[in-house]
């Protein structure tokens, strides 16, 4: 993926946690610079108190939404309203959602269908056609602070799990989406040789699911290739790492 997008992150913050904001932040300077972010919800609520300490320190501003009825979130129609109006705008070029509600799968498509990429968070609770449908989604699980753990400890929280280890080799390789994810990636993009450059590789599964090495534990799609060792693995000076399926 380009390197220099100008994103848009918008919060759900009735629907996700705030303890893995800053995981989300350095995940998406991979991509560019996070020139918008909105934090959506009711703040007169208490329930939004943890998102009140992240807002100055990670240069979020928050957007009131009232609860009219009850029993009905507002923030969620507040932010499709804000996703719109920037994408008309021209000013983005990549969204950032950060929410485990379903409901915003419809405006991902739509932001997908105006040629613009979107980067998913949420937690394990996320339902699969929103996840599916990001052009990457990434488990805030996997982003959350140690320390942040260490907080709620102390004030008498039950913790929950950290970033998850990475995954062992025998993990990955009983993981049938994932290695029939990978060894298509590599077959579609191999030349007549059979081997595969990481960075076409890469960009073949970008453009064909919402997979993130960071769910398995990993920063990088290459440790993630090694560490399954389902493929041969060759370093050429300056063209980079290139990968081969094994012969049969």
């Amino acid at each position: 993926m380009n390197s220099n997008y100008k994103i848009a992150l918008l919060i759900d913050c009735d629907n996700v946690s705030h303890h893995s904001i800053e995981g989300v932040l350095q995940e998406l300077a991979k991509y560019g610079a996070v020139n918008v972010r909105h934090a959506h919800g009711d703040w007169n609520g208490p329930q939004l108190g943890g998102w009140i300490g992240k807002l100055h320190a990670n240069a979020i501003r928050p957007v009131q939404q009232f609860a009219y009825t009850s029993g009905k979130n507002a923030t969620d129609a507040s932010m499709i309203i804000d996703a719109m109006d920037l994408l008309y705008s021209g000013n983005v070029d990549a969204f950032a959602l950060m929410t485990s509600d379903s409901d915003f799968t419809p405006l991902v498509m739509r932001i997908l269908e105006a040629g613009l990429p979107v980067f998913g968070f949420g937690e394990r609770k996320t339902p699969m056609p929103f996840v599916s449908a990001c052009s990457q989604f990434i488990y805030t699980e996997n982003l959350r602070e140690e320390t942040e753990q260490q907080d709620e400890a102390a004030v008498g929280d039950s913790p929950k799990p950290a970033a998850e280890t990475k995954w062992s080799r025998n993990q990955l390789r009983g993981d049938t989406v994932l290695v029939r994810t990978l060894r298509t990636a590599v077959e579609q993009t191999a030349d007549d040789d059979g081997w595969a450059h990481l960075g076409r590789v890469g960009k073949y599964i970008s453009n064909n699911s919402s997979f993130s090495p960071v769910n398995y534990g990993y920063k990088k799609l290459s440790d993630l290739i090694r560490a399954s060792e389902l493929f041969e693995t060759s370093v050429r000076d300056k063209s980079g790492l290139y990968v081969k399926s094994p012969e049969k």
